[in-house]
């Protein structure tokens, strides 16, 4: 495979939202005529090279499609900030798969990624299946045949600890700038120090993205007006969206696999046990040392990943050997 399948491609596709039309940017990894296509959801403040890793380990298996979810990255921001929300994102993803036309499509979808692939699995089989959730009925109407054959959510799911997300939402609308990369990279270690432990050139590239020079200084890939929309969330509010997102999950029927971090206080125990007992068959799998949340960037966490996106796979081309 030449180099250039080993390395990331930007593309992008034009998305529709209520105030007009936006950009939404991806990065794409492998074969690009493979049929058989992974897509990587990264979380709220992140972008689409947070996979990089996971990536370089599947190229030769799937066509691998990486998003910046627009607000982050290299993707357009909205006019109205008001719609940044997960039923624009999903169908946002609805438009990026209609443009790749998968025959198979896995997801891995960390945070608000996993919500975003949660919200639309499951709103297509329950399209499928003409039991449209009233909330979601307009979302995957165009395109009744989509389907997730495979979905790793990581460390998320229906329920979400409403303490967490407001200690995500203290930081998330502050405005950053900083004279140097390595000061940016110093706030993130701060910021995430939840992910657990990671070397120098690990937290080198988990801010390399997330903070971009602009003059002099480094700032925020995102759009900060984005923690206005996530900060307008009241009990009652919570507990709709947690209802639908429970009925998003129980008509999945693809097989799925939980991540958790052991310490994560936004996704905790007991929501991935009820996730479990509700769909018996989901694969859980507990990472140690880490709060909310995994970032796929150690041989410990990625592994099981490829195991289950991999079992039962066909290989595409020649029969890869898996490095890690």
């Amino acid at each position: 495979m030449s180099d250039m399948r080993n390395e990331p491609r930007l593309a992008s596709v034009t998305c529709a939202n209520p105030a007009g039309m936006h950009r939404m940017a991806y990065w794409e990894w492998g074969d690009p005529d493979n049929p058989r296509v992974l897509m990587c959801v990264h979380g709220l403040t992140r972008t689409g090279r947070d996979f990089d890793r996971l990536a370089r380990c599947l190229v030769d298996q799937y066509r691998i499609i990486c998003p910046d979810v627009v607000g982050r990255g290299q993707s357009d921001w909205l006019t109205n900030p008001a719609f940044y929300s997960v039923p624009q994102y999903v169908a946002d993803m609805v438009t990026l798969v209609a443009h790749l036309a998968p025959k198979t499509l896995h997801w891995v979808g960390t945070s608000m990624g996993g919500l975003i692939g949660l919200a639309l699995g499951g709103t297509a089989a329950l399209a499928q299946s003409h039991r449209y959730p009233t909330a979601g009925e307009h979302l995957l109407r165009a395109d009744e045949g989509l389907r997730l054959d495979k979905l790793v959510l990581n460390d998320v799911g229906p329920h979400l600890n409403p303490p967490a997300l407001d200690r995500i939402g203290q930081y998330v609308g502050q405005p950053a700038e900083f004279s140097s990369f390595a000061a940016a990279r110093e706030q993130v270690r701060e910021n995430c120090a939840p992910f657990g432990p990671h070397t120098d050139e690990q937290w080198d590239e988990l801010a390399r993205h997330v903070y971009v020079k602009s003059g002099n200084v480094w700032v925020k890939h995102y759009d900060t007006r984005l923690a206005g929309a996530f900060g307008q969330h009241n009990a009652m509010a919570l507990m709709a969206g947690e209802q639908l997102l429970w009925q998003a999950f129980d008509a999945l029927e693809c097989p799925v696999m939980v991540l958790r971090g052991e310490h994560s206080d936004l996704f905790t125990d007991a929501s991935a046990q009820e996730m479990v007992r509700r769909k018996p068959g989901t694969k859980l799998q507990v990472f140690e040392g880490v709060g909310h949340a995994p970032t796929l960037m150690h041989d410990a966490q990625i592994d099981p990943v490829l195991r289950f996106l991999l079992e039962d796979a066909p290989p595409f081309g020649e029969q890869p050997t898996i490095a890690l």
